[in-house]
C-alpha cells in the first residue's frame, strides 16, 4: 500500500467526524499544513473564534503570536511557509475555566500521518501542556518549569505558554521569557521564513 499523498489526508481530516458526538458547537478542523512550512505551531484546539471563522490563531492569541515570532499575518498564513497543526482541531467548547482540553480521539487518528508529510519542519513551537506532553513527553512537569528550560529543546523544538490574553498574569510573573525565549524566537524565525 502506497503513502496517502498530502492533499488526500488533509481532505479526509478535513471531513473528520470522528469526535462530532462530543462536539457541542459542531465539527470544523482548522489546521494548516504544506509539505514546504518550515515551522510548525502546535497549539491545543481552535477556540470559539477560530471555530466561527475557520482560520488558526485569528483571535488576539495569534495576534500575540505573531508579535512574539515578528512574522506578518501574510507570512503567518503562508501555509509553505507555516504549519499550524494544533492536538485538536475542532472547537471543544468552553469550561468553568476557559476552553476544554482539545478532544482525546484526534491526535491518534491523524497526528503521526501529518507529521509524517511535514519533511521540511526546522523549528516546532510547542504550545500548551496537551502539546508538551505529546511532543516533548513533559508529563508531570509544570509548563513553566518546561518553558524555563527552553534550550534543552532547541534548535529543533521551542517550548512556549499559550498566548492567549488570559496568560497576561503568568507573562508577569515569568519576565525572563519576554526577555529571553521571544528575542531568540524572532531570531530563528528569521533564519527560517522569507518576510
Amino acid at each position: 500500500m502506497t503513502k496517502q499523498d498530502l492533499a488526500s489526508l488533509l481532505r479526509d481530516v478535513r471531513a473528520c467526524r470522528i469526535c462530532e458526538p462530543a462536539l457541542e458547537h459542531g465539527v470544523r478542523p482548522v489546521l494548516q499544513v504544506h509539505a514546504k512550512a518550515r515551522v510548525l505551531i502546535v497549539g491545543q484546539a481552535p477556540g470559539r473564534r477560530v471555530h466561527e471563522s475557520g482560520v488558526p490563531f485569528d483571535d488576539p492569541s495569534g495576534d500575540r503570536l505573531r508579535a512574539w515570532m515578528g512574522v506578518s499575518r501574510e507570512t503567518f498564513y503562508d501555509a509553505a511557509q507555516v504549519a499550524i497543526l494544533p492536538m485538536g482541531f475542532c472547537y471543544p467548547g468552553t469550561g468553568t475555566s476557559g476552553d476544554l482540553p482539545p478532544r482525546p480521539e484526534c491526535a491518534p487518528a491523524w497526528r503521526d500521518a501529518l507529521l509524517e508529510r511535514l519533511p521540511a519542519v526546522e523549528l516546532t513551537l510547542v504550545i500548551g501542556q496537551y502539546a508538551m506532553a505529546w511532543h516533548l513527553d513533559q508529563r508531570g512537569t509544570t509548563l513553566t518549569d518546561t518553558v524555563r528550560d527552553w534550550k534543552r529543546h532547541c534548535p529543533a523544538r521551542l517550548p512556549l505558554p499559550h498566548p492567549s490574553p488570559r496568560n497576561n498574569i503568568w507573562l508577569k510573573k515569568n519576565p525572563w521569557f519576554e526577555d529571553e525565549v521571544v528575542p531568540y524566537l524572532k531570531r530563528r524565525v528569521r533564519k527560517l521564513l522569507r518576510p
